[in-house]
């Protein structure tokens, strides 16, 4: 089982996208969505949690810590926190574990578990960074919401698909999501 949590930054198109990729591929998913992530869900594209229940196979509420991917025991594969406020950010680099988002992170860090946080924040400040470093040094990857633009995207969808294409590179997915670099020739 893949996770995927969704907290109050801009940017849950990319969180939506990559349930619906990971759905058409077969792979299981549960889904946690914070209180604030619901009201951003429903601000930017006019969804309710209950319309993204139905792309994943399992949800868990924000608050219950008596979840059961809340303990080491729950065997899922990895966890993406997409889009990942700061908030979040740092209570996981602090061990804060006070819902079932930061919670079942903790978990995946002490499991040894892949654990993808996709940030949205701009500018980043010395605590960002810093927090950072601390999921970075823990094993944590952290993989801005910063897509290329080397293939030529003329959409919005095609900006998605290139951030949504490396989340699933690192899951070991494979995909066509967009066109990989293949180096340029350079005149002389």
């Amino acid at each position: 089982m893949i996770i995927v949590g969704i907290t109050g930054a801009s940017g849950v198109i990319y969180a939506v996208k990559l349930l619906e990729v990971l759905n058409k591929v077969g792979k299981e998913t549960g889904l946690i969505v914070s209180e604030i992530g619901e009201k951003i869900l429903k601000y930017e594209l006019g969804l309710s949690v209950n319309d993204l229940k139905e792309k994943s196979d399992y949800y868990f509420e924000y608050r219950d810590l008596t979840a059961p991917i809340n303990s080491g025991s729950f065997l899922f594969e990895s966890m993406v926190i997409i889009p990942c406020t700061m908030k979040t950010l740092s209570a996981i680099a602090h061990g804060y574990t006070d819902n079932a988002l930061t919670r079942a992170a903790d978990v995946a860090l002490k499991e040894k578990r892949k654990l993808i946080l996709v940030p949205r924040e701009t500018p980043l400040r010395l605590v960002h960074l810093e927090n950072m470093l601390k999921i970075c040094k823990e094993g944590g990857i952290i993989l801005p919401a910063a897509p290329a633009f080397y293939h030529n995207p003329k959409t919005i969808d095609e900006l998605i698909n290139f951030i949504v294409g490396k989340i699933l590179d690192i899951l070991e997915i494979k995909h066509d999501l967009f066109k990989r670099w293949e180096g340029v020739m350079l005149d002389k």
